[in-house]
């Protein structure tokens, strides 16, 4: 009766080393499926920073020609004088 106790008992912490090496093969996987995933979120990070610089650039310089036409249209406008 003792004898298969300890086989099962044995039988168990082979089990249990399985696990662990099964474990600590997806942990490792995992792992490396993380840093890729923060490397494509740095990169995309860095991305959306060019693009909300190059909008903001866009952005100032249509403000630009836009009050640059202002400035035209109030020139070729006649000015109307009352005459009281």
């Amino acid at each position: 009766m003792a004898l298969d106790r300890l086989d099962a008992l044995e039988t168990r912490v082979k089990d249990l080393v399985r696990l662990v090496h099964e474990l600590k093969k997806r942990n490792t996987l995992l792992e490396d499926d993380l840093k890729s995933l923060r490397e494509r979120l740095a990169e995309q990070s860095d991305s959306n920073k060019r693009w909300e610089r190059e909008r903001l650039d866009i952005k100032a310089r249509v403000e630009k020609v836009l009050g640059e036409i202002e400035l035209l249209e109030c020139m070729e406008d006649p000015k109307e004088v009352a005459l009281d």
